[in-house]
């Protein structure tokens, strides 16, 4: 269209606008009337009364969805109480002196938190939160009482607590850089495909005649073990159908169990091999010092262990599978100063419940991110107490094994780098393990294991300094391995998250950012759960069951490193001897256990009687059942009030961080995570 015929049309609508503003007939053209058409009055009564009876059958719907809510809340509530009150009355206060210690300690500060919350209610309600007193013109006694509370708290008490609280901030910062190289070499390593590669290498297909028994040095094998009646069978079966020539290998079972019917039935096993033609011997101590490190120590004193030159360690519940040895004695071929090769742990019960997926997690980091970057970049890490292959020179180069802390795997490890050997960790070697499945044989594992660091920290700090090792090397062990992993670590979450946090919700002058409590972690978080992909889902829960564990691990660092009592104190995780369906296939699949797994889990003819008489007196013994734990629970109402000081205060990330918080360790103090016992 022209310029000029778009002015003619513009013209044009301009006047028809005009005249139909201007009122006439040609309203009614511009005018739409919409009608409802008549209805019979009865129709309307028809349709008033199915109208009414459709609100009233949504109405007793909803009022059904509400009421069967209700009953499932109370009914789930009531449970509760009930599995509380029953663990409350068959508890027993903490058996250690530290524990004993650490809960008084909690205590008092639960009483305090308490009378604090109290306080500034009676401040809120009063107004006082709005519009604070001075001393100068308070006039009521509990007024001034605020007034004088407010001064001594803003000048003598949040200084003190923002400077730790800083401290804190700082170590955290530390160790999460240290966690971030960490996942960076991880990620260098896949990226670069880097992993140790052997000398030599063992055919694949079954030994058998024709072999050269030269090639194959000679490997002791041992199991020690102690009371695990569930799981002995497993291991010894999985050992001794190990893909090693019969004449160039040994197994030694180190039986320490204190249970007569337990000895029996671990050496009718042994016997039954032995008629099947494995090389495998039976060994008891009468006198049962030193725990698993006297244990191994006094089998390696025996006269034919100078004929080996390699000793594979097996915890009781561990199944290597059968091409284990030819997988690891090759990289020791032209490396006379490797002293160990450590494998991975794989895990058959991994889904049995939270507790094991938590578990999970965390060792999934530890084998895939830390033990991988360390044997690649630094031929160093902890030897994991079984699933590794030591050069028994080696051994004997760094004094064998002691007995002065609960952690020999680590100590014989220290020392050996010390003197110079170094370690190789093969990632994509697999022995199949059990996790614990309840809280108290998880909660007793970490003790040990946070207890005993400490004490050999103690004990050898003198020796890295004087050893001959580089000075990268005695600084990498002191602050890397010893004080930033194994102290700082439980030392800042216990006194952040449960110290710290509660306290600056009471003392608003010290400011703990969000950053800190939410952001921060949930990166770490996510960071941890990276090498277990499918536990995404379960991220929040193990976020928070690490903070709840902090306690724990907090008290047997203290315990460790000012030698009390219970730091040296040995208990045997508890295991099920359970495997995960699943996992048996998808291992024999792969090819990674032995194909005859019903030898594996045969009872021994000769072991049935006995097999019988331990499961009657296992009806009648002692009858187990969960516990109640009181630390756990009291931080739980220390965290709980805390949140109700934030929601006063409209601290939204601190109030649902410290409420979900609170609420885990309320689940673990009453052991709802992990097996339950009806």
């Amino acid at each position: 269209m022209s310029r000029s015929q778009n002015e003619e049309f513009q013209q044009w609508w301009n006047k028809q606008r005009n005249r139909d503003h201007d009122g006439g007939d040609d309203e009614a053209f511009l005018t739409v009337e919409i009608r409802t058409p008549a209805v019979d009055p009865t129709d309307k009564d028809r349709i008033r009364t199915r109208t009414l009876r459709q609100l009233s059958r949504l109405y007793l719907l909803r009022l059904k969805q509400l009421a069967s809510s209700s009953v499932w809340i109370a009914s789930s509530f009531l449970h509760l109480l009930r599995t509380a009150n029953r663990r409350i009355a068959n508890d027993n206060p903490p058996s250690s002196t530290s524990s004993a210690r650490l809960y008084r300690l909690i205590k008092a500060f639960l009483v305090v938190v308490v009378l604090l919350l109290c306080f500034e209610l009676a401040a809120y309600f009063k107004g006082w939160h709005f519009t604070p007193p001075s001393v100068a013109s308070a006039e009521a006694a509990v007024e001034v009482a605020y007034a004088w509370w407010l001064e001594i708290r803003a000048s003598y008490l949040a200084p003190p607590l923002q400077s730790l609280t800083n401290v804190c901030i700082v170590l955290f910062l530390i160790q999460s850089v240290d966690r971030l190289v960490l996942v960076l070499g991880c990620f260098w390593i896949k990226l670069r495909r880097i992993k140790p590669v052997a000398a030599m290498e063992y055919p694949a297909k079954p030994v058998g005649e024709g072999i050269r028994l030269e090639d194959y040095p000679m490997v002791l094998v041992q199991i020690p073990m102690c009371n695990e009646k569930e799981v002995y069978q497993q291991s010894i079966g999985a050992v001794c159908m190990l893909d090693w020539p019969k004449e160039r290998m040994l197994i030694q079972i180190l039986d320490d169990s204190s249970e007569l019917d337990v000895q029996v039935l671990i050496k009718a096993e042994v016997q039954k091999w032995q008629q099947r033609g494995v090389r495998i011997v039976y060994r008891h101590r009468l006198i049962r010092t030193g725990y698993k490190a006297g244990n191994l120590k006094a089998a390696m004193n025996c006269e034919y262990v100078k004929d080996y030159e390699f000793v594979a360690i097996f915890d009781a519940d561990f199944q290597p599978p059968a091409e284990f040895l030819k997988k690891t004695v090759p990289h020791f071929k032209g490396r006379e100063d490797l002293a160990l090769v450590q494998t991975r742990w794989a895990f058959v019960n991994k889904d049995e419940n939270l507790l094991t997926r938590l578990q999970n997690i965390n060792l999934s980091f530890h084998f895939e991110v830390e033990q991988q970057v360390n044997g690649v970049f630094i031929n160093f890490f902890g030897f994991n107490g079984t699933a590794g292959v030591w050069r028994i020179k080696a051994l004997e180069d760094c004094g064998g094994w002691l007995e002065r802390t609960t952690v020999e795997d680590m100590d014989i490890a220290v020392r050996a780098h010390l003197c110079g050997w170094k370690f190789i960790y093969l990632n994509d070697v697999k022995c199949l393990c059990e996790l614990p499945e309840s809280y108290e044989a998880y909660k007793k594992q970490q003790y040990r294991w946070h207890s005993g660091p400490m004490q050999l920290f103690r004990l050898c700090f003198m020796d890295i300094l004087r050893s001959k090792v580089s000075v990268g090397k005695k600084a990498n062990m002191i602050f890397l391995f010893f004080l930033l992993r194994k102290l700082i670590l439980p030392f800042y979450s216990f006194t952040l998250f449960c110290v710290i946090l509660p306290l600056t919700m009471f003392f608003p002058e010290a400011n703990l950012p969000s950053w800190v409590v939410c952001y921060i972690p949930g990166i770490m978080s996510i960071l941890n759960i990276i090498p277990a992909p499918r536990s995404f889902p379960f991220i929040v829960p193990y976020l928070l069951f690490e903070n709840t564990m902090s306690v724990t691990k907090f008290g047997a660092m203290i315990s460790g490193l000012f030698k009390f009592g219970s730091s040296y104190e040995w208990v045997v995780t508890k295991k099920l001897g359970r495997s995960s369906e699943a996992d048996l296939i998808a291992y024999a699949e792969s090819g990674s256990l032995v194909e005859s797994t019903n030898i594996q889990r045969s009872s021994s003819d000769s072991g049935l009687t006995e097999l019988s008489k331990l499961g009657a007196a296992k009806k009648a013994g002692k009858t187990k059942r969960n516990r109640l734990y009181r630390t756990e629970i009291a931080l739980a109402f220390i965290l709980l009030a805390a949140s109700v000081r934030s929601l006063l205060s409209a601290q939204g990330i601190h109030f649902y961080f410290l409420l979900f918080q609170g609420l885990t360790f309320v689940i673990v103090g009453l052991d709802l995570i992990g097996e339950q016992v009806s």
